[in-house]
């Protein structure tokens, strides 16, 4: 008989393994602010990293397609029970295999090609799958995208409930991927329902502001909402659906078999134990605290001449205008990583620079957060930032400044992520 080799990953692949070695180092000696990042928990990992990969699972628990789901069925009814309690939703399918195909999900249950729909457009902070043209949704459904007001950046609700009666969505997106401020669901409901369209709430960038209950949650005002399991929710890489009880037949056909087909067992489990985290009573002060220091954050730099959209922000997510500076977003983004800042350039409200270097950069306070930064720690990311945009090309600052990063970042070991060397 032949006896199978089972080695470490270190002694299978010392090339993988020293990579992911790399990204420990780089994740703990930087300062990360991609507003879509966190770190989950070494629950979370021990649960996405297990065994739970191998198995196979069509259908839903109790009614699957192949044998030696028991323990399946348990883990996904787990995850289930606890993101209802978490979100007060009648429904929740957790099996989509991220935030895109859980949008997806949502066209496939309520809409045909060529359908009218309706969501924030890229441009004004929404997100492709809200039907921006170069996305399917774009390119399948009949899309027009509402937008900001020209001065304050706001949703422009005038706009929306104007090109809602003339568009006639059959579904209307409420929902955003560069917007700092509340949304405003009740307001969306009185469209949807002045129309006759089908409300749904994307929520993947402030999943854990609505669990932890300093963002007003959608749940009994959208007819479906969809998340990430990631971002401010700090679970791993997965989608979920939450409606309410008459949609969740054609919620969960359209996932499966509509979709996809198994789903990924371990990323259950994972999300699983995150919501139990999140349910935790710690949670809300973690959620306190994102938006505590992001609202620090956005107070020190515009004190320090920066113009931020909306003059600031209500949740985790800073939206920077480099205008006024004389810098690109592309430009800043790589300064900034070189002196080991992360974060992504982003377009702004009208937009006049190219999507490829836009004129602005987008910050989430999600993830130092969870390192245990607070309003402090945001103040001094404000001078460090401040110091780099009046320097873009000074590569003796950036390497100083990386250096500082460096030093401050090991006094917060980040969660998940052992000692790094």
């Amino acid at each position: 008989m032949t006896v199978l080799e089972d080695p470490s990953l270190a002694t299978r692949d010392p090339e993988i393994h020293a990579l992911i070695r790399a990204e420990e180092v780089r994740e703990t000696d930087k300062i990360r602010l991609i507003a879509s990042e966190n770190y989950v928990s070494r629950a979370v990992l021990e649960a996405t990293g297990s065994i739970l990969t191998n198995k196979y699972s069509e259908g839903y628990a109790g009614k699957r397609y192949y044998e030696g789901q028991q323990i399946i069925d348990q883990v996904e009814s787990l995850a289930i029970s606890r993101l209802k309690e978490l979100f007060g939703a009648e429904h929740v399918n957790v099996q989509p295999y991220s935030g895109s195909p859980a949008n997806l999900a949502v066209y496939l249950a309520f809409c045909q090609p060529g359908d009218p729909i309706m969501g924030l457009s890229l441009p004004a902070g929404g997100h492709l799958t809200h039907g921006w043209k170069v996305s399917i949704t774009g390119k399948y459904f009949n899309s027009l995208g509402y937008g900001v007001h020209p001065e304050s950046h706001l949703i422009d609700f005038d706009e929306a409930r104007r090109l809602a009666i003339q568009h006639r969505p059959k579904l209307l997106w409420c929902g955003t991927s560069a917007y700092p401020r509340r949304l405003d669901f009740q307001r969306f409901r009185e469209i949807a329902d002045e129309v006759g369209a089908l409300l749904v709430a994307d929520i993947a960038h402030i999943a854990g502001l609505v669990a932890g209950g300093v963002h007003p949650s959608p749940i009994g005002i959208a007819d479906v909402v969809t998340s990430t399991t990631h971002k401010t929710l700090r679970g791993p890489r997965g989608g979920i659906i939450m409606c309410k009880a008459e949609h969740a037949a054609a919620i969960d056909r359209a996932v499966f078999p509509g979709l996809q087909g198994g789903p990924h067992n371990h990323t259950t489990a994972g999300i699983a134990v995150a919501a139990k985290e999140a349910l935790a009573p710690s949670f809300k002060l973690y959620a306190k605290a994102v938006v505590d220091n992001a609202a620090a954050l956005a107070a020190e730099l515009t004190q320090k001449g920066f113009s931020l959209v909306t003059g600031g922000t209500d949740n985790h997510l800073i939206l920077i205008d480099l205008t006024s500076k004389g810098i690109s977003g592309k430009v800043a983004a790589k300064a900034l990583d070189q002196a080991g800042i992360v974060c992504n350039s982003n377009a702004v409200p009208f937009d006049k620079r190219s999507p490829f270097d836009p004129s602005g950069i987008r910050i989430g306070l999600s993830s130092v957060t969870s390192r245990g930064f607070g309003v402090a720690e945001a103040r001094r990311i404000a001078g460090w930032v401040d110091q780099v945009v009046s320097a873009p090309t000074n590569e003796s600052a950036l390497d100083r400044i990386a250096g500082e990063v460096k030093e401050f970042c090991r006094a917060f070991p980040p969660p998940g992520i052992p000692a790094a060397s």
